[in-house]
């Protein structure tokens, strides 16, 4: 690649530090607006700035993965606009459908496949479950990291593709909010604002190790009506279409399996329907494909992508 190498540039400039204070304050300020102050913005704000100014690659590597600090800081916000207050919330319509799609039955009963689990479910599963899902934040990092030290342009379509499934992801919350599984098993079909994220399944993982590793990351939940589609599902299949078209070889097993298990542990755990799951997967699908549509046939975009890969090459 040409262009100017950051690292040639001094990084104590004022232009550097003014440009950096002010999104970092404008950041802050916004936070504690929109859904007061947490100890995790002042966080990602120091994270940032010592990564800015450490060195030429780790200055490189928090441009690339401004990226992911995007996805996160508009799922952060979004606690400042839930989506029941806009859209309906489907509750009894979406179990109905679930029901009567993959239902399962049970001596004289038909049951959703999560409640099937919940009245069979086994220890090693609980486990098993759990350790899959804590694998959806550092699978997809950990994938993002790895291709941005081998290739910077496959970094950039990865992480690109993420995001643009995530906005797609964030819509359909707003279009058609959904309760999870375990909202029926809690308060049945009358809806309730403002309900408190739940670990649900997930529960007898952190009582198993006596621990509170899923309460704790539930308790930041953004907005608890936000089960269709499921995203946990989508992460892992973009991760295997990246790993299948870079030719990574056996990683795309380990892929293959972490996808599997993420699917059936959201319907194991009663955090998401099948039909989240399909419409996890379908987004996706979609925004792989827009993605490549929008960089191969869009010249404007095609030049956006290629300047930012210029800035962290």
């Amino acid at each position: 690649m040409t262009g100017p190498s950051i690292a040639k540039q001094p990084f104590f400039s004022v232009r550097h530090l003014l440009i950096t204070t002010a999104v970092s304050l404008f950041y802050l300020l916004l936070s504690v607006w929109l859904i007061g102050y947490k100890q995790d913005q002042l966080s990602l704000v120091i994270l940032f700035n010592t990564c800015y100014y450490l060195s030429a690659i780790t200055r490189k590597f928090i441009l690339g993965f401004s990226i992911f600090i995007v996805f996160w800081i508009i799922f952060d916000f979004m606690k400042a606009f839930p989506n029941y207050l806009y859209q309906e919330v489907h509750i009894n319509d979406l179990y109905s459908t679930e029901k009567k799609l993959f239902g399962i039955s049970q001596e004289t009963e038909l049951l959703t496949p999560n409640e099937y689990w919940r009245a069979n479910s086994q220890t090693w599963l609980d486990v098993l479950t759990g350790f899959f899902y804590l694998s959806w934040v550092p699978v997809p990092l950990g994938f993002a990291a790895f291709l941005f030290f081998k290739n910077r342009k496959w970094f950039l379509q990865f992480s690109l593709t993420f995001l643009l499934v995530n906005i797609i992801g964030f819509i359909i919350y707003y279009v058609y909010p959904a309760a999870p599984p375990w909202y029926v098993e809690e308060y049945g079909f009358l809806f309730k604002a403002s309900t408190p994220g739940n670990t649900a399944g997930l529960e007898r993982f952190d009582t198993y190790f006596g621990v509170t590793i899923f309460k704790s990351l539930y308790e930041k939940s953004s907005n608890v009506f936000a089960a269709m589609p499921s995203l946990h599902s989508a992460y892992p299949l973009i991760v295997l279409y990246y790993g299948l078209k870079f030719k990574l070889k056996w990683v795309n097993i380990f892929f293959a399996v972490i996808m599997f298990g993420i699917w059936f542990s959201a319907i194991y755990t009663s955090h998401h329907y099948v039909l989240d799951v399909l419409a996890g997967i379908t987004c996706a699908i979609v925004g792989i494909f827009l993605f490549f549509w929008f960089s191969d046939r869009q010249k404007t975009v095609k030049n956006a992508i290629d300047r930012y890969a210029r800035v962290i090459e």
